[in-house]
């Protein structure tokens, strides 16, 4: 079976069709959606109907969770709590109906593990970013403790597109585009972002897991960025400092995380759209 994997696509619907486009035309049996189809930019509802017309199997999202009342904003930037109250504003019923059905968890033929933030955590699943060898060790754990027998787990949340390897008691990120899955180890792996890009290659990523050739591979597509980005910002739904050149926002992004100022980290990257 060959799954293509895809995540946070953030309203963002030319950007979604860019990558299901490319998608169909490498051929996969089936498009697993890691959450957050909403949120962020301007087109929710064209995202949600065609998500829901893929027949796709999705997992919900931290944005897709706030934005039906599962969860509250409390912890979400103030740009991305003013997006979700403009966003459910324009979803129908059904739509919120969807969104509050989908689950935080789901096993696939008893080989992958799909959830949004992390696995480890019971409750906040959904919210919890796998940003640190700490953090991504714990949800190893949890992989290698499911049931399911499943050694690879699919996750979203970060945007950053992520291959890491756990064998022999030592966590490996892998930098191949390309990587072939081991017997003797286990994988968390991310897609990375379709509509809210925080990486300095801005095209929507995805990645092709093939289940029975025991492969994932990251592909990257490029849209025209200026069009879905020029409506958040007419919206009024752009963080306050997204004017930033992106390359400044990453290095200063990346200066915090250096200096371990979770806090700080958080307030920043709301501003900087991060």
């Amino acid at each position: 079976m060959k799954l293509a994997l895809i995540s946070d696509i953030h309203a963002n619907l030319p950007a979604l069709r860019a990558v299901l486009d490319d998608i169909t035309a490498a051929g996969t049996d089936r498009i697993v959606c890691l959450g957050d189809i909403v949120g962020s930019n301007t087109q929710p509802a064209e995202c949600v109907a065609a998500i829901r017309q893929l027949d796709a199997l999705c997992i919900a999202g931290d944005h897709d969770l706030a934005v039906c009342g599962r969860i509250t904003t409390k912890s979400f930037s103030g740009a991305a709590a003013r997006a979700l109250t403009w966003t459910q504003r324009r979803l129908a019923q059904e739509d919120l109906h969807f969104l509050a059905s989908l689950p935080l968890k789901a096993v696939i033929g008893g080989k992958l593990i799909a959830v949004h933030g992390a696995l480890h955590p019971q409750a906040d699943r959904a919210t919890v970013r796998l940003d640190s060898d700490e953090r991504r060790l714990q949800s190893f754990q949890a992989l290698m403790a499911d049931s399911s027998g499943a050694r690879i787990c699919a996750f979203g949340h970060t945007h950053h597109v992520g291959i890491y390897e756990f064998r022999k008691g030592r966590v490996l990120a892998l930098q191949d585009t390309k990587v072939s899955l081991r017997d003797d180890a286990h994988y968390l792996i991310n897609p990375g972002t379709i509509g809210q890009p925080r990486e300095r290659d801005r095209r929507a990523s995805y990645m092709i897991v093939d289940l029975a050739q025991r492969t994932v591979s990251v592909h990257r597509v490029g849209y025209d960025l200026s069009v879905p980005f020029a409506a958040t910002r007419k919206a009024g739904l752009a963080p306050a400092l997204s004017f930033v050149p992106v390359p400044v926002r990453l290095s200063v992004a990346t200066g915090f995380r250096a200096l371990r100022l979770d806090r700080q980290i958080r307030q920043f990257a709301g501003l900087l759209g991060l």
